[in-house]
């Protein structure tokens, strides 16, 4: 159940002709009042006799009584309660006791207070209700309405367990502001997939990937075609932002704004400016340089940057699994800037996908827990990389560091989740678990088209190297062999430890490594996620054509890793 605390408003009477109307689109049905302050308050939408004028004079009465200068500007106050759309259809008498709860809870109309403030509850639709009151109580004072969204939401929390409802992540207040019912029902009629809102607050979002500088990101913004409204000082410095979509357009045929800070409490400018400021510890080590970057002078491009951000978010992985809170929760925050930039550069078959990751994942990205930026710079910098890399194709290299790189980004999503429920951040966490089921999506289909070719490659070799590596697989792995070459995904397994080989490597040592890294027991396809795992370490071309052509390089034999395996993603294997 979702409450919702609308903008305060100073008409009445235009609220009570929006709730017993026909609703934008006709969706408003038998408008009718379920509860009010008053039980003989008139109903316009059961009483032929009342009107709309009648209640909103009852309503206001109080506000009417107070001299002009002592009015409130802003005097009617609007709360929409909704229910899950999977929750069972509540009757009239239950939204009744509902809206009760509600008035009571955010300070209305306290329980027992004959003096409190007017209110109706007007029911148009099977799964909500509005609430409209006055914020003037009948003794001439202002209510207490100090936190009543949060109380509203408290309250919520409790209806949903006293009348058997889903459950909803409680909200801790860092969530972006949702599209009011005016804007989703726009964005309908304007055939946008997304409100106006959402729509600015991905685009600001992939402004921000990455960027380095108020210059690059305000020039990002203007290439995205978004309109720009800059607010300066008097001294001229530079002192927030807005934004509209140059076709989005009020009565007026003027362009609907938003500051960033309405868009989301991270796109204000002065927490945009927070990931440009360097600590001293990391401006220390700040010479360019990612962990683990591949030793691959020849790939660039779209290619290199995917490689080089696999590795940072492993990197990342390490430090929200084993670093303190604020590290991890700007890893997690840059690991947003990472999904964005690599929505908007993965090519088409992916895209969709990785959009609605991103996109969910937003809201994993912020918690109260306050993000150390500075110790962020790998991912920032990768995010960086991949938008100044360019698009990336479908097949070859592209694809198959694309695939190579959505299997990181799945763990850290699922890092993130678990990372977040220990803290007890539903909401985030929910979030975060949403992204990686777009993520798993989006990587069968960047994966399906290489471990295709690798697999063809690995059922072609000679059955005498086919045995050898079965051998390795045996000794490595005693306990998951079997089941490993009995999985559709073992021929590329295979066809992986060859290339291993013959770049110089002791495949042994590397597999070992692989294994180490995360548990095995609970994998749905143990090759599939070891396939990944050696030719990254092992830094072979993603790319099972360009493996082929580079097999008769060889390079120095490659010790194992050191580094074990976070125990945050030991769950994420069973995805696949």
């Amino acid at each position: 159940m979702i409450p919702s605390i609308h903008k305060r408003g100073s008409k009445t009477y235009g609220l009570i002709r929006y709730l017993y109307g026909p609703g934008t689109h006709e969706e408003h049905t038998d408008p009718h009042l379920v509860a009010a302050f008053d039980p003989l308050t008139p109903d316009p939408g059961r009483d032929p006799q009342a009107t709309y004028g009648q209640l909103q004079r009852l309503l206001d009465q109080p506000v009417n009584a107070l001299s002009d200068g002592r009015r409130p500007k802003k005097h009617v106050w609007h709360l929409s309660v909704r229910a899950s759309p999977e929750d069972p259809v509540l009757t009239d008498e239950d939204w009744a006791a509902i809206a009760r709860r509600m008035v009571a809870a955010t300070g209305i109309a306290p329980d027992g207070d004959d003096a409190a403030c007017r209110w109706a509850a007007v029911r148009h639709a099977d799964d909500h209700i509005h609430i409209i009151a006055t914020l003037v109580r009948d003794d001439g004072r202002r209510p207490r309405l100090h936190n009543e969204a949060r109380r509203a939401q408290a309250e919520a929390r409790a209806i949903e367990a006293d009348y058997g409802l889903r459950r909803v992540a409680p909200g801790d207040g860092t969530a972006a502001k949702r599209a009011t019912s005016a804007e989703r029902h726009k964005a309908e009629r304007q055939g946008r997939q997304r409100p106006a809102r959402e729509e600015l607050r991905q685009t600001v979002r992939h402004a921000v990937a990455g960027s380095a500088s108020e210059e690059e990101f305000f020039d990002r913004l203007a290439a995205a075609g978004v309109l720009i409204r800059k607010r300066i000082a008097p001294s001229g410095d530079l002192l927030g932002y807005k934004v509209a979509l140059a076709d989005d357009r009020n009565g007026e045929r003027e362009p609907v704004f938003y500051a960033g800070s309405t868009l989301a409490p991270d796109l204000s400018l002065p927490r945009i400016r927070e990931r440009w400021i360097l600590p001293a510890q990391a401006a220390a080590s700040a010479d360019g340089s990612c962990p683990e970057a591949p030793a691959l002078p020849d790939v660039a491009g779209p290619a290199f940057a995917r490689r080089r951000a696999t590795a940072a978010t492993w990197q990342a992985l390490l430090v929200i699994d084993h670093g303190d809170d604020g590290a991890a929760a700007a890893h997690i925050a840059a690991a947003g800037e990472v999904l964005d930039a690599l929505a908007k550069t993965s090519a088409a078959h992916t895209r969709a996908e990785l959009r609605e990751a991103a996109f969910g994942f937003e809201r994993a990205s912020r918690s109260h827990v306050k993000a150390v930026r500075g110790h962020d710079r790998a991912l920032r910098q990768a995010a960086r990389d991949l938008v100044h890399s360019g698009p990336a194709l479908g097949r070859g290299e592209d694809g198959a560091t694309t695939a190579m790189l959505i299997d990181m980004a799945f763990f850290l999503a699922v890092a993130a989740a678990t990372w977040h429920a220990k803290r007890h951040h539903g909401q985030q966490a929910a979030a975060a678990r949403q992204a990686a089921e777009h993520l798993r999506a989006a990587y069968q289909a960047a994966a399906a088209h290489p471990m295709a070719i690798l697999s063809q490659r690995g059922q072609r070799l000679a059955p005498r190297v086919r045995q050898r590596h079965a051998g390795l697989l045996h000794q490595v792995l005693p306990e998951l062999a079997e089941r490993i070459r009995a999985e559709p995904g073992w021929p590329a397994l295979a066809a992986t430890l060859d290339d291993v080989q013959r770049a110089g490597h002791y495949p042994a040592a590397l597999l070992a490594d692989a294994t180490r890294r995360r548990e095995l027991d609970t994998a749905t396809s143990v090759s599939d996620v070891l396939v990944w795992r050696l030719r990254r370490s092992a830094h072979l071309p993603a790319s099972p054509h360009d493996a082929s052509a580079r097999s008769h390089r060889r390079t120095p034999p490659s010790a194992p890793s050191a580094q074990s395996a976070p125990s945050a993603v030991n769950d994420s294997s069973r995805r696949r």
